[in-house]
């Protein structure tokens, strides 16, 4: 790693115009990035990470977006005042970026191939016979099963983490010098976050690329990092190595963030307690039909013969690798995905209903998607998403609403007076608080958690936990908790079951699985959540 730097921001800050006064998102930021170094920005939410990483490429929204001051230094030209015309040989060529959001930053009309081979037509000039070779060594690398069979894919028919894996393939494609990963993993199970850190770690060798990481994950900043900036309320309040960093931290904000892993045991339950859902041999299976005919010939097992019952009051963990089938299970049990097999909630079997009929049923069970982009609407205010669901249920009048509305934001710790403002204004993790209102807002008595805190940083994710806690002890709630994160999974829940290739390999009560699980697959889970081997870092020096 030469001393010269690869990126040199100086002094940058970074101001937003609303309607009645202007908002600083970063001020006064500065640091280096070198060639081969691998630089994490890390911090709670709406602290200026994302701000600061897409200013490198001029990626936010001007002209509402402006720089009152600073400069971003590539190659001795400032980035900030460069030609849009070279900005374009920049951008995705020698500077790459993995999203946050994989599902809102790919395009929804255009299958997995014809995304990635855009970027070494542009880029590269491959005629179509060698982009998609090149596509196929990609998918390959960052681990697609059957990358053959994924290349007509459409985003939807792909996993959360697989999604991610496509935007990782697409930053790649043209060996960049320097990466801007946002969030890289966030939408990754532990075996396959393990999986891309050596993927990154590799690259960096080979190619002397630089990695510019923004990351709430603080165990994944120890395995990879060479520096750390932690940055609080727009502002970088420490800079130093991550080994130094972690075991001597000087800011008392930085003691918060390493002090802040989710932990505590689950809400004492009552073993006594009535059953709030129940499955008997609940089985997904996607017909691949082909022909003229478009005969079935084949099946996707997502799911295959799921049983399990949950008591009221009560957490059941559901976990496994990305395309494991943990959230096609979560759907079919809400009627948002069709199956064979018994379903019962609260006593009422729900299996042989119509949608109409389910529709009354719908306030006892909520969700909480895993990309809160996707999920709520850009043209409706914070308030208007939150209030949705009583006003469909014709619950209060409209004052009591507002209240409700007020009392839920206050709950997942949004302010209130931010609740006129629209999606797009928030950063990902306070979306994900978005999204954890609207279905507290309605008070049900099962609540579908799907990776509800995978877009949150570790002090918002302990403050979750605590608070999904609560509300458990007080509302007497039941959760499907949907995770990869199994540091969080542990402090909720009572019942674990774990899922692979669509086949429940394991279940039965956490405790116990977490202390002495049985089967390999779910013991290679664990050990890749909680080993925390640190990787030898010089070898990219």
């Amino acid at each position: 790693m030469t001393e010269q730097p690869l990126i040199r921001i100086d002094n940058l800050s970074v101001a937003f115009a609303s309607e009645k006064q202007e908002i600083q998102a970063v001020r006064g930021v500065s640091f280096d990035i070198r060639p081969g170094e691998t630089l994490a920005l890390v911090g709670e939410s709406g602290s200026g990470k994302s701000v600061t990483a897409h200013s490198i490429l001029r990626l936010l929204p001007y002209p509402q977006a402006r720089h009152p001051s600073g400069r971003v230094l590539y190659q001795d030209e400032d980035l900030l005042s460069a030609p849009e015309k070279q900005l374009r040989k920049v951008r995705g060529n020698r500077i790459s970026m993995i999203f946050q959001e994989p599902m809102s930053s790919l395009n929804p009309l255009h299958t997995v191939e014809r995304q990635i081979n855009e970027v070494l037509f542009l880029h590269k000039g491959l005629d179509k016979q060698a982009a998609r070779a090149r596509t196929l060594e990609l998918l390959d690398l960052v681990g697609i099963p059957d990358p053959a069979q994924r290349l007509k894919s459409y985003p939807h028919e792909l996993s959360g983490g697989q999604r991610q894996r496509v935007m990782i393939a697409m930053a790649l494609a043209n060996e960049p010098e320097l990466l801007i990963a946002d969030e890289p993993t966030t939408a990754l199970d532990v075996t396959v976050q393990l999986k891309i850190l050596e993927l990154l770690q590799s690259l960096q060798q080979k190619l002397g690329m630089a990695l510019l990481l923004i990351s709430h994950d603080l165990n994944l900043v120890r395995k990879i990092a060479h520096r750390v900036c932690v940055m609080y309320q727009g502002q970088v309040v420490e800079e130093n190595d991550c080994a130094e960093l972690f075991t001597r931290p000087q800011h008392e904000y930085t003691r918060q963030l390493l002090a802040a892993d989710p932990s505590g045991e689950p809400v004492p339950a009552d073993p006594a307690a009535p059953l709030v859902m129940r499955a008997e041999q609940l089985r997904v299976w996607f017909p691949i039909r082909q022909g003229v005919f478009k005969r079935t010939v084949d099946h996707v097992k997502a799911v295959t013969d799921a049983s399990f019952s949950l008591q009221r009051g009560q957490t059941l963990g559901i976990v496994g690798e990305s395309g494991s089938g943990k959230t096609t299970l979560g759907m079919a049990l809400l009627r948002l995905t069709e199956s064979q097999g018994l379903i019962e909630c609260n006593g009422q079997r729900l299996d042989g209903l119509d949608q109409r009929a389910v529709r009354p049923v719908r306030r006892q069970f909520q969700v909480v998607f895993q990309d809160p982009f996707g999920s709520l609407s850009p043209r409706m205010s914070i308030a208007q998403i939150i209030s949705e669901g009583l006003e469909i249920h014709r619950i209060g009048t409209p004052q009591e609403r507002e209240q409700m509305v007020i009392q839920a934001m206050q709950e997942v710790g949004l302010d209130p007076d931010a609740r006129h403002r629209y999606p797009h204004e928030f950063s990902g993790g306070q979306r994900q608080r978005i999204a954890i209102a609207r279905a507290l807002v309605l008070k049900p008595s099962l609540i579908l958690l799907d990776e509800p805190t995978s877009a949150l940083d570790r002090t918002v994710q302990s403050q979750v936990v605590e608070l999904l806690r609560e509300l458990q002890r007080k509302h007497n709630l039941s959760y499907l908790f949907i995770s990869h994160d199994l540091a969080v999974v542990r402090a909720l829940s009572h019942q674990l079951m774990v899922i692979r290739q669509g086949e429940i390999v394991e279940q039965g009560p956490a405790e116990r699985i977490f202390a002495s699980p049985q089967h390999d697959y779910t013991r290679q889970l664990l050990e890749a959540a909680f080993a925390h081997p640190v990787s030898d870092k010089s070898a990219s020096v």
